[in-house]
């Protein structure tokens, strides 16, 4: 999740006009497209296998000081605690942040190849590796904690968290777990126009459960099989409906910046952000905060840096801020996480892979689309959908996907083109068994039933 700092204040907003023109300002020519990727990794002590507490001389704190001292990053302090890491002015690199319950996130550059991200993955993982070894500290890449119950899980002294931990119980069941539980990879991209960013949309929201299916990793918890492919999907399906899910009207005519934002203007917000301080707003509208009618800022309007945030609080299957951000895959081990962006890439950066893509879904109704993203927490690859399943349609866009990476041409130094990213996904596809097939097969075979040998064996 996004890292607040404090900076000046940004230009007050005087009408919805001004909320449309912030996310068109989001349109790039093809030729600036980037790509944004986020990967999130549970953080473990590798002798008890305990989740690591924020504080102490080896807790997160420390790690995060140690990667200060040895690489250069610098703190990003919420009060006196530091709550994220940047790399100095002027150097590339991305941000480390903190996830709820410890989660450690790098929400990597805006880079123009697939080659760069793995590059930029390689090289954060180094660095948290060496530090962690020296204390006694490991990462774990799955989508559900498959050991810690929830009362087991630290809190990070994040202020945002706070009001959060206090409002998700109260619209759903499952939305403590989604913060302390849960890891993912996300990906980035730009659009040139508001007509390509509706087509986008469309397809990626309506592709995002193949993905799910294809990254699942998460049939664990609490040290037991739970009968989901993807538990950390599951839990999304009751986290809070009014911020989440499959955005139906998306694909409805008339579809553009300003629909998504009458919709963001009445999901319910969390904050308020003045003078280093999160304000508990929880359940009220951004639309009443425009009309000067918030409690506790009556006459007072928003600005354009709240609107900002508030456009991260909400967390639907693909979210729209000044780029399209893909939400729908579980956390995942190296490969894998250069291998989400890959598939995206593949499929929305290239004209002609959009078009297939966009051909094979458009007659998707409504109804199928929320079927299909509520069955494949359970069953991943074996969903059926119409006459075929979707393992068949996974291979399918990962043809498309691949044909989309060929076109963009970008070779690296071993004269590789970008498809290369795309083999962890084009073997599960093949085969049909996903990564949680894979653990399922260890846990029932030769871990004898003990989940403590997830933490060795599919580790960083």
């Amino acid at each position: 999740m996004s890292t607040r700092e404090q900076g000046a204040a940004s230009a007050s907003i005087e009408s919805r006009d001004d909320l449309v023109r912030w996310i068109a300002a989001g349109e790039k020519p093809k030729a600036d497209w980037r790509i944004g990727t986020e990967h999130e990794k549970f953080v473990f002590r590798t002798v008890t296998l305990d989740p690591v507490p924020y504080g102490g001389p080896d807790g997160i704190r420390a790690l995060m000081e140690k990667l200060i001292a040895r690489y250069g990053w610098v703190a990003i302090n919420e009060g006196e605690n530091v709550i994220a890491l940047k790399r100095p002015e002027g150097e590339k690199g991305g941000t480390i942040s903190l996830e709820p319950g410890g989660q450690f996130e790098l929400s990597g550059e805006p880079l123009e190849t697939l080659h760069q991200t793995a590059a930029e993955t390689d090289e954060h993982l180094r660095e948290v590796l060496s530090v962690g070894e020296g204390l006694a500290i490991g990462f774990l890449g799955v989508g559900f904690s498959p050991k810690w119950r929830l009362d087991q899980i630290p809190h990070m002294p994040k202020k945002r968290y706070q009001v959060m931990t206090r409002y998700m119980p109260t619209v759903g069941s499952r939305g403590l777990d989604m913060m302390y539980r849960t890891a993912t990879i996300q990906v980035n991209v730009d659009f040139a126009s508001e007509a390509d960013m509706v087509k986008k949309l469309r397809v990626s929201l309506a592709l995002q459960p193949i993905a799910t299916a294809l990254f699942a990793s998460s049939p664990f918890t609490e040290g037991r099989p739970n009968g989901f492919q993807s538990m950390r999907s599951e839990v999304w399906l009751d986290t809070d409906k009014r911020r989440t899910g499959m955005l139906p009207f998306a694909f409805e005519d008339g579809m553009g910046y300003e629909r998504y934002v009458d919709y963001a203007l009445d999901v319910p917000m969390y904050f308020v952000y003045r003078d280093g301080n999160y304000i508990d707003v929880a359940g009220a509208s951004f639309r009443e905060f425009m009309s000067g009618r918030l409690k506790g800022f009556e006459g007072q309007l928003p600005t354009i840096d709240d609107w900002s945030d508030h456009l991260t609080t909400l967390f639907p299957e693909v979210r729209l801020k000044r780029f399209l951000e893909m939400r729908g895959a579980d956390g995942g081990r190296w490969g894998t996480i250069t291998a989400l962006p890959a598939f995206w890439v593949g499929i929305l950066y290239d004209e002609e892979a959009l078009d297939q893509a966009w051909q094979l879904v458009r007659d998707w109704t409504a109804s199928e689309r929320d079927e299909l993203r509520a069955a494949v927490p359970k069953t991943a690859l074996a969903t059926p959908f119409r006459n075929t399943s979707v393992r068949n349609i996974a291979r399918q866009v990962l043809r498309i996907s691949r044909l989309g990476l060929k076109n963009r041409e970008r070779i690296n130094a071993k004269n590789q083109d970008e498809t290369i990213y795309l083999a962890p996904l084009e073997k599960i596809a093949g085969n049909g068994h996903t990564v949680s097939d894979e653990l399922l097969r260890r846990y029932s075979g030769e871990w004898h039933g003990n989940i403590d040998h997830i933490f060795e064996q599919f580790a960083f």
